[in-house]
């Protein structure tokens, strides 16, 4: 685990000082070691002191690296005529002791690392993102899915990379963009040249009834969560009680992990006390931890500054999942799944339904494949961000290949009903039955996570002390939050 940075000078100036200074601002996603790489060179250091000091290239690469799995190395990596930083986690894991994803992909990039990488986004599953250094160029990539955060921009001097927007920020470049999933980049002194990789497609319906679509599902997920934790023997699991995430538990347990649910929530929410209850039912342990309006307030401040959004709804979210990869650190579970992207997929939310009702089954069609396509943005880089500040990895099962592209062929109908369906997921609710997940888990209403947890009231309540909305309380401690760690390194 760890931060990507990547720059490359458009008039063949030295960038080295410049990816030193955007790895000292993403220092929170890397604290083991640190590294930089030329086309033709590396060096790796425990601290930022020196790292620059004998590189000189107008195309530089740059990682922090904290140690998350043994096979785990230090970063930038030199493969046969190019240098390499990859960031994140192939599905299943290489089958290699002792050989990390990074030099996997190393060995599979030589010796045409622009028509390699190409190929290894089309064809590899993961959530990943990588930049290499070669010549004169840096070609860059990010998984279909966009799991892993990776943003790019360029002003008058520059191109870079980051995998947080404060990092271009700090060199100014003012409009950092989300890197595009899928996709893969060649980076010069022209700029940044986009190319299609692997990018989602909405596939045709194929008519199935609900047995043998469930019976189906099952056996997708089981595969995809196998894949996703083949490096593992235990496993932390964002837990609620709600049906998402007790599949995931209920997954996680069939494929023979040693599971710890994980329920967070200000004191006194009773949400919080039915994950107990749903604990109980699974027979999995489970540890719940509350938190104070003052605590509430500190964290908001800390969720804001690492996702780098304003939007209050986001904030709503951020905030739990903070808390969620906090605990899971201090329990000593590097790993976090989660339940990301069942709603899109299988119509979770209620205004699917609302569309459903005025516009028809094809509209909402279009607009759950736009949810799923656009999860990177709305949601992935979000729970990302806030989970690598605690070291802790996101893996998300339901956010697979096959289980996608069979979620996105299945009849609407499958999911949701076109009266006022209060359940909705309809295919997902079956599945958990057949997991063996007792109904009231599995027919349990949808109940977003800013709102089991209690966070949107409270934090209502607190701008509504300050006579604000909430919008604007946010807003505030957004302002506040950025303008405190606005420091040169």
């Amino acid at each position: 685990m760890g931060a990507l940075v990547a720059a490359v000078h458009k008039n063949g100036k030295n960038v080295a000082p410049l990816a030193v200074n955007m790895l000292c601002e993403l220092r929170h996603r890397g604290t083991d070691a640190h590294g930089i790489a030329t086309p033709t060179k590396t060096k790796t250091a425990p601290t930022f002191d020196k790292l620059d000091s004998d590189i000189n290239s107008p195309v530089v690469l740059g990682h922090n690296f904290s140690q998350i799995m043994t096979r785990d190395h230090v970063q930038p990596i030199q493969g046969n005529g190019f240098t390499l930083v990859f960031e994140g986690r192939l599905f299943p894991c290489p089958n290699r002791p002792g050989v990390s994803e990074a030099q996997e992909v190393a060995e599979k990039l030589a010796p045409n690392p622009l028509t390699k990488a190409y190929s290894l986004i089309e064809n590899l599953e993961g959530s990943y993102v990588f930049a290499i250094a070669q010549n004169d160029r840096v070609i860059a990539g990010r998984d279909m899915f966009g799991e892993t955060p990776l943003y790019y921009g360029e002003n008058e001097s520059v191109c870079a990379l980051a995998s947080e927007r404060k990092a271009l920020w700090k060199i100014g470049i003012t409009d950092p963009q989300p890197f595009p999933p899928g996709q893969l980049a060649t980076v010069d002194s022209t700029g940044f040249n986009f190319r299609a990789a692997k990018t989602l497609n909405n596939p045709p319906t194929t008519p199935v009834d609900m047995e043998t679509a469930s019976e189906a599902l099952q056996l997708l997920l089981l595969d995809s969560t196998r894949r996703r934790v083949c490096d593992l023997e235990s496993v932390a699991v964002a837990f609620s009680g709600g049906v998402d995430s007790t599949v995931v538990a209920a997954l996680a347990k069939t494929v023979g992990l040693d599971v710890q649910l994980i329920a967070v929530g200000l004191e006194k929410q009773p949400e919080v006390m039915f994950a107990k209850q749903a604990a109980e039912a699974l027979e999995l342990p489970i540890h719940i931890q509350t938190y104070s309006m003052g605590a509430l307030e500190a964290t908001l401040a800390e969720a804001l500054w690492l996702t780098e959004e304003n939007h209050p709804v986001n904030a709503c979210i951020a905030v739990p999942f903070y808390w969620l990869a906090e605990t899971a650190s201090k329990l000593g579970h590097p790993v976090l799944l989660a339940g990301q992207g069942a709603d899109e997929l299988f119509g979770g939310y209620q205004r699917y339904v609302t569309e459903y009702l005025k516009s028809g089954a094809q509209a909402v069609e279009k607009t759950m494949f736009h949810d799923v396509q656009n999860a990177y943005s709305a949601n992935f880089q979000r729970d990302n961000q806030v989970c690598a500040y605690q070291k802790v990895e996101l893996r998300l099962p339901f956010i697979d290949r096959k289980v996608v592209d069979f979620a996105l062929r299945l009849p609407l109908r499958l999911k949701l009903k076109t009266e006022n369906d209060q359940l909705r997921k309809r295919i997902l609710r079956r599945t958990a039955r057949d997991l063996d997940i007792p109904s009231f888990l599995a027919d349990k209403p949808k109940k977003a996570v800013q709102y089991t947890t209690g966070v949107t009231k409270a934090l209502q309540r607190l701008a509504k002390k300050q006579n604000l909305t909430l919008r604007e309380y946010v807003n505030k401690i957004y302002n506040k939050a950025h303008s405190s760690r606005n420091v040169i390194y």
